[in-house]
């Protein structure tokens, strides 16, 4: 689609290759951000602590993969701090889309959540006995998706689940997908979320080592010199240091770039924009509509069409690898960047890439770095591998997203913000900015180009405390989760 800008990406990339780097998108542009500290777990004079007095018991099946089952767990810990209600350890639905069996304990710690959390929030691993008998859907303790509106207030639990707990002693969440609003909350509460997802939640030592291997590998057995809060809280006591049994001659570190390229199939689908892939493309995104996503279908019957142009133009349109590779390269990222690829199976495959390896010839994944039987234990656990990108991704030099909305995009910015000391830098495009600059591949010049792309990157950079209503797991730098200098 942007054959001319991709020749003069390549030439502009040859020219700068041995020259000094101008620009430095490799670091956090703006000192502010080092000014912002990990404080959610610690106990303040106003910290609720646990209720003297049970309403009953939660339970939450939740759905979705890896990412939307964080925040779930995290929202549930909340909602059972709010009703004075003892938590069950959530569940995790078996979806047709993961196809992973996994539950909590294949992927945290049960014991360190439940004793990390204990001071806040009654914990247990199953429903007492007299409990477990009861038909749960019978006795109206069932509540689904369809019975809470997203985004929900805190009010929303009080007057709708509050009065069911205290009659049945019993509810259970069925799903739980984005169930719980940000904005207005008691700020004890969002504290609670906050000390949950950056605190409680960790890897099993099966995922740490394995995700401690694979950083060693991208690293090329290379480490930072003083070990970092992100490795530390993500890997325990399998994060890499330089000061470890075995003898590597060189220090410091190998630089590298995580990219989250968000550009499966289901997204290219569920877009409904053009890809240049012609009509072959066309027929094929139709058909997996069609199957995978019968009520968008059934929404755009009734709605109003949408041109593909003004699809794009808005911004609804995921990048592809292309447009990807084209940004870096604006950023002034060299050839020879070593760039780590999180996510599954790019939609039109190792064809679609090639613009991308064109240019960008060092690009791993984790089933490059790792060997068969390496990865072998994690194979059919869709979670469990996107929990060894999260690894990849968070403790990077760099993360690049492709798409802000994404789950994994989200939780793994919000981790570098609280965990990163100011100095693990994310890089977020403007989809609406940057379909306005591509629409002039044909004209534009290469240096404006550059400008236009590094000005709107920069500008989402800028430290800024969370805004009302956006996410406390992605926007952690607030007065609720983080403590300023």
């Amino acid at each position: 689609m942007y054959g001319r800008l991709l020749n003069l990406a390549s030439s502009a990339l040859v020219a700068e290759e041995f020259k000094q780097e101008s620009l430095n998108f490799w670091e956090e542009p703006y000192q502010e951000a080092s000014k912002w500290t990990p404080c959610a777990d610690k106990r303040y004079p106003t910290s609720l602590g646990k209720p003297g007095e049970n309403n009953g018991y939660i339970m939450v099946s939740a759905n979705g993969g890896l990412n939307q089952q964080r925040v779930a767990i995290c929202n549930a810990v909340a909602v059972a701090s709010l009703l004075n209600a003892t938590l069950v350890l959530p569940k995790f639905l078996y979806s047709n889309v993961w196809k992973d069996p996994s539950q909590f304990g294949d992927i945290y710690q049960e014991d360190y959540f439940m004793r990390m959390l204990k001071d806040d929030v009654h914990i247990v691993q199953e429903l007492p006995l007299h409990l477990k008998s009861l038909d749960i859907e019978a006795i109206g303790s069932l509540i689904t998706d369809a019975d809470i509106v997203k985004e929900a207030k805190p009010i929303d639990y009080i007057h709708t689940v509050l009065p069911l707990l205290m009659k049945n002693k019993v509810v259970h969440f069925l799903g739980f997908g984005n169930r719980l609003g940000f904005d207005p909350f008691p700020p004890e509460l969002q504290r609670l979320r906050c000390k949950c997802d950056f605190h409680a939640l960790k890897f099993v030592p099966k995922i740490q080592e394995v995700g401690s291997l694979l950083i060693k590998r991208i690293r090329k057995f290379k480490y930072h010199a003083a070990e970092r809060q992100l490795d530390k809280q993500l890997l325990g006591d399998f994060t890499p240091s330089i000061s470890s049994k075995e003898n590597y001659v060189e220090r410091g570190s190998s630089r590298y770039l995580a990219l989250h390229l968000r550009f499966e199939e289901d997204m290219a689908a569920y877009s409904q924009c053009d890809f240049g892939g012609g009509e072959h493309e066309k027929k094929e995104l139709e058909a997996y509509r069609e199957v995978h996503f019968p009520l968008l279908i059934e929404r755009l019957k009734n709605s109003k069409p949408v041109s593909l142009a003004e699809l794009r133009k808005l911004g609804k349109c995921p990048l592809t690898p292309e447009e990807a590779a084209l940004v870096l390269a604006a950023l002034g990222f060299k050839r020879g960047t070593y760039i780590y690829l999180a996510g599954s199976r790019i939609y039109g495959g190792s064809s679609r890439m090639h613009p991308f390896t064109n240019l960008y010839p060092n690009l791993v994944t984790k089933e490059t770095l790792l060997t068969y039987n390496e990865l072998a234990p994690f194979r059919n656990f869709s979670s469990q591998l996107a929990a060894l990108d999260f690894i990849a991704c968070a403790t990077s030099d760099v993360f690049a997203m492709t798409d802000s909305g994404s789950q994994l995009s989200s939780l793994v910015s919000g981790f570098r913000t609280y965990y990163g000391d100011g100095h693990a830098p994310t890089l977020r495009p403007n989809k609406k900015r940057l379909a306005a600059i591509f629409s002039e591949n044909s004209t534009i010049g290469w240096t404006t180009f550059e400008d236009r792309v590094r000005k709107m990157i920069e500008e989402g950079q800028r430290v800024r405390v969370r805004g009302s209503g956006r996410s406390i797991y992605r926007q952690p730098r607030c007065p609720e989760c983080m403590c300023r200098l």
